[in-house]
């Protein structure tokens, strides 16, 4: 569920019409699907190396989890008023060309939108107490789904309209709020273990 809420493959739909709009039904499908494939590499990479990360840098899992609670929320807490947060991702206003497509999809599509910090911080505390693969098993499935989502964007948006999608962006902001400050709150119970 983090990741779904985090990833928000729904709110996102209209980002990647605005990155896709004028293109062909199969240059929509090869961007989506090489985005959602360099998203699913980078969280596989954090989810089994996540903690060869931290200990090649030094940082422990109560930091990770202050710091990565922080983000989570703030993106959150983005989503609640309604808005996309800088975190998750910034997007141009130029409409893409079509030698440009895969640039798109490496950026912004999967990195920041489908893997930006909240996703990726997500992962690695995951990682430390979930089985790595069931970590990727269920990120590759929400990729699935998102594929067939960003695939369908336009029919998608027309049947859902924009005030379920409001309505659907702020109950996952409220998940991703929630899912933050639980993580601060066991990074502060580690660092801090008055606060238990």
């Amino acid at each position: 569920m983090a990741f779904f809420a985090i990833m928000n493959p729904i709110a996102n739909l209209p980002v990647f019409i605005s990155l896709t709009s004028g293109q062909n039904l199969k240059t929509v499908k090869n961007i989506a699907f090489h985005a959602l494939t360099i998203a699913v590499i980078i969280v596989s990479i954090f989810a089994l190396g996540g903690k060869t990360i931290l200990n090649i840098f030094g940082i422990n899992l109560a930091a990770l989890r202050i710091v990565g609670g922080f983000l989570v929320g703030l993106i959150g807490y983005h989503m609640l008023q309604g808005n996309t947060s800088s975190l998750q991702h910034n997007v141009s206003s130029k409409e893409p060309k079509i030698d440009n497509n895969i640039n798109i999809a490496v950026s912004p599509l999967a990195m920041p939108i489908l893997a930006g910090p909240g996703t990726i911080a997500t992962t690695m505390n995951l990682a430390v107490s979930i089985n790595p693969l069931i970590i990727i098993i269920s990120f590759i499935t929400l990729s699935i789904i998102t594929y067939f989502l960003f695939t369908y964007s336009e029919l998608v948006v027309a049947k859902l309209g924009q005030n379920l999608m409001n309505v659907i962006t702020r109950m996952m902001g409220l998940i991703l709020a929630t899912i933050g400050v639980h993580m601060a709150i066991l990074g502060l119970q580690s660092a801090f273990p008055i606060f238990k």
